[in-house]
């Protein structure tokens, strides 16, 4: 008699991701979007589903009306690119925590303790993690390739993360 064959581990659930383009000069059209895409194929090739993406002015009411109303939308993670620097208009920390319920520092220590090893400026950033109502929230470089690199310092975090937001069963 022969013993049945294990039943499949179950697949887990596909992360369901907006992105947020945080750019005046791109949202008015001086210039293309290339965080946004650049996120956008970084979320795929993770097996992540884009559902929303957006690109806003860098102005505080505007990201947090993007970052909820993707929340509301059920996105599970919302990832923002532009606004984490020390310009004038860099205001994406600000708006994030105008609006979120907690923030988790080890995300933005992760992302500027790794990015330093690539640029001495990465000590300038401000990117961060932060829950919105059932969503992690990361605030992510605006240079395509900072942004896509940070997320990777940070992915093996991401799925717990997002599971605990949303109030899902883990094994923690």
């Amino acid at each position: 008699m022969s013993t049945p064959a294990p039943a499949p581990a179950p697949t887990p659930a596909t992360i369901t991701v907006g992105i947020i383009t945080v750019s005046d000069r791109a949202s008015a059209g001086v210039y293309q979007d290339h965080g946004g895409p650049a996120l956008k194929k970084a979320s795929n090739e993770y097996g992540w589903s884009v559902e929303a993406e957006a690109l806003v002015p860098d102005d505080v009411v505007a990201i947090q009306q993007a970052v909820l109303s993707f929340a509301a939308q059920g996105c599970g993670l919302i990832l923002t690119t532009g606004g984490t620097g020390i310009a004038d208009r860099d205001v994406t920390p600000e708006a994030i925590r105008g609006i979120m319920r907690v923030e988790i520092p080890g995300f933005g220590e992760l992302m500027r303790m790794k990015s330093l090893e690539i640029t001495p400026n990465a000590i300038l950033s401000r990117c961060m993690g932060a829950i919105v109502r059932n969503s992690l929230v990361l605030a992510l470089p605006g240079k395509p390739s900072g942004a896509v690199e940070c997320l990777s310092f940070v992915v093996g975090a991401v799925p717990h993360t997002v599971k605990v937001a949303r109030k899902e069963p883990t094994s923690c």
